[in-house]
């Protein structure tokens, strides 16, 4: 599922999709703008053929739609009056509730919004995968000598030890989905126990929760950034690293951190090429983009989401 599907990069990413025979595709979105925008911008997709259409504006299956919603949320305020509103005027609501009951398989949204706003209604309707107790995003760069992931960028303001412990396995699991074999720094302006700030404190607690739950990962910190890429930095500081090369997932103690770190890598040193954001810890295929989001990275994530659906469907073979 698409729900911004009005905005041009999205229907230029669905072209491909279809092109491509990524995926079916369904769109939130007005027929009769739709229809003109697939015209304006010289695209070739037919509704209803190429592509299924869920008009916000009437639908048959919203009665169900938001009476579910409603039993979902009536003990946490929502009464029916609200579920019936919501469920027409929220697209990322929408799209849950879909891929919930089994009408889609996975949802892409986020290219237009507050990514807390989308991670809200996600979290409401499809929750946590099992055992999960935490969300996160994570980014992946790809820059000219080297690809790095980034984590957490856009959930969690300042995470304890415990949940960058979980965060950081959720992101190892997805690099390696990825093919990618995780090589984790820990991330803080202290380095190695020179400094005596909390991030620091919280990264060594995180480290050791990591070893015990996961004693194979290659990690080590908490370290600074340049620590984490340049290994003869590093091993000259602390010989006995157990971080061997450069780190290619990088995990930051505060969403502030990752933000920044992120978006000053993929300007500067990455062209804007990026890949993500991934939803870590969500319990369907579902991934909220950025307002920055290209036509080549919805097609990426349309494509991940796929994967992630079969992989589900095989029962996460």
């Amino acid at each position: 599922m698409f729900t911004e599907a009005e905005d041009e990069r999205v229907l230029r990413a669905v072209q491909v999709i279809v092109d491509e025979k990524l995926a079916r595709p369904i769109l939130v979105g007005r027929p009769a703008v739709l229809l003109s925008r697939i015209e304006k911008f010289g695209l070739r997709l037919k509704l209803g053929q190429d592509v299924e259409v869920t008009n916000p504006e009437y639908d048959e299956r919203f009665h169900q739609y938001w009476t579910t919603y409603w039993e979902m949320m009536c003990r946490q305020g929502i009464t029916k009056e609200m579920a019936r509103v919501e469920m027409r005027r929220r697209l990322t609501l929408i799209g849950a509730m879909m891929v919930h009951v089994g009408d889609a398989d996975g949802l892409i949204c986020g290219t237009v919004g507050a990514y807390h706003d989308h991670l809200r209604f996600i979290d409401q309707v499809l929750g946590k995968q099992a055992g999960a107790k935490t969300y996160a995003a994570m980014n992946i760069l790809l820059l000219d000598e080297r690809t790095v992931a980034l984590v957490d960028t856009h959930v969690n303001d300042n995470p304890t030890a415990e949940q960058v412990a979980e965060i950081t396995h959720m992101a190892a699991e997805q690099m390696r989905r990825l093919n990618l074999e995780p090589k984790v720094a820990l991330l803080s302006r202290s380095n190695f126990g020179t400094g005596s700030s909390a991030s620091g404190e919280k990264m060594r607690e995180a480290l050791a929760l990591v070893r015990e739950q996961e004693p194979a990962l290659e990690i080590d910190g908490e370290m600074h950034g340049d620590c984490a890429l340049d290994e003869a930095l590093r091993l000259k500081l602390l010989p006995s690293s157990t971080l061997k090369g450069a780190a290619n997932l990088l995990v930051c103690p505060n969403v502030d951190a990752g933000n920044i770190a992120y978006n000053l890598l993929k300007t500067a040193a990455g062209r804007n090429v990026a890949v993500g954001p991934f939803l870590l810890g969500a319990a369907k295929p579902v991934h909220i983009l950025t307002s920055s989001s290209t036509v080549r990275r919805i097609v990426n994530m349309a494509a991940l989401a796929v994967l992630d659906a079969n992989r589900q469907e095989n029962g996460g073979e």
